[in-house]
């Protein structure tokens, strides 16, 4: 006799044929099962269970991709028009029982110099779905791969048993530290600035601190935004994140704090960079002005003799001594020698 297994209890081992998800998984008491799943798969199982949550991964989907994911989780659509067209400021919303949370992403970018770069920051976008026993994660840019935290996460089954809200929370945790991380990189970056602006003869001009005040501008964009939504958060703003989970979002909160004041240092000095920068080539225009100056006297003086003697005059003072010409050139020479003398001592030549 053959017993037969009721649907419902065989997992979903189709593999998702979408590109744009990038994972799909069931956790439950904080662990993973195993196969994979398609979405509606995922999300039948674990109502069917009445317990655990799906977090289902996409990169960069459009409209007609993300329409039957929306409509299995019961997305919002202006939630989904968001998340579809991107280049969102920070911000979380509530949609009845669920929440959407966009958070900008950033990247340092590598260089050779500072003085050389034309893009330091590299941005782009995290949005998330939370509801009651799901998370759906949208990511735009190539830099802002969640792999790790899901790795991270799965290491940590006690972290998972709290929910979807935990997820959410590992996301924000990691985005506000790659902060920390692309400030700390910029840091580095402006005190070399630092460095060649006080350097006697450097190169730098207020171009390049131009540029860097420029990305600083972008990565203050991303980041003194998120501010808000991270404080309702940690204030009780949607029953869909626990008492226990709050806590984390306001250490959260307290690093996003660091971040924003560091930004904020770095938007002061890099104005006062451009001043120093300026006054330097305006005190190294006056010191050019001042060796022409002085130059220019200098040829002044047998210019003026020999203008004087090239006159077609018949009673000049010495034209017929011997020693006339040679007493025109030490004289020239002796005032020549004077004046090079005094500006020499004045720091003009």
């Amino acid at each position: 006799m053959t017993t037969r297994v009721s649907e419902p209890l065989l997992p979903k081992l189709r593999v998702p044929v979408s590109a744009y998800v990038v994972d799909c998984a069931v956790y439950v008491d904080g662990e993973r099962l195993p196969g994979r799943w398609t979405h509606d798969g995922a999300l039948a199982e674990v109502r069917r269970r009445e317990e655990g949550f799906v977090w289902i991964g996409l990169h960069e989907p459009d409209e007609d991709q993300i329409t039957g994911i929306a409509d299995v989780f019961g997305l919002h659509e202006l939630a989904v028009e968001d998340a579809v067209h991107a280049h969102q400021r920070p911000k979380v919303e509530r949609y009845d029982d669920m929440l959407f949370m966009v958070l900008k992403t950033v990247c340092y970018v590598g260089h050779a110099e500072p003085t050389t770069a034309n893009e330091i920051v590299e941005t782009g976008e995290v949005m998330a779905f939370l509801g009651h026993d799901f998370i759906v994660t949208v990511r735009h840019g190539n830099h802002s791969g969640l792999r790790d935290v899901r790795r991270k996460l799965e290491a940590d089954p006690e972290q998972l048993c709290l929910g979807p809200s935990a997820v959410l929370h590992a996301i924000a945790d990691h985005v506000v530290d790659s902060y920390l991380d692309v400030t700390a990189a910029i840091e580095n970056d402006i005190d070399e600035m630092e460095a060649e602006v006080f350097t006697p003869r450097s190169t730098m001009d207020a171009e390049q601190i131009y540029v860097m005040k420029r990305e600083v501008l972008e990565l203050r964009r991303a980041v003194v935004p998120l501010a808000t939504p991270l404080r309702k958060l940690t204030e009780g703003y949607s029953a869909l994140i626990p008492h226990d989970v709050r806590s984390y979002f306001r250490d959260v909160d307290d690093h996003l704090v660091t971040v924003v004041e560091r930004v904020a240092g770095f938007n002061e000095l890099l104005t006062t960079l451009v001043d120093a920068s300026l006054a330097k080539i305006t005190m190294q225009q006056n010191n050019d002005m001042r060796k022409i100056t002085a130059y220019a006297a200098l040829i002044t003086v047998p210019t003026m003799i020999a203008g004087i003697y090239g006159m077609n005059f018949e009673y000049m003072p010495e034209l017929q001594s011997p020693i006339g010409y040679p007493a025109v050139l030490l004289t020239i020479v002796a005032i020549c020698a004077y004046l090079f003398r005094q500006f020499r001592r004045n720091h003009w030549l």
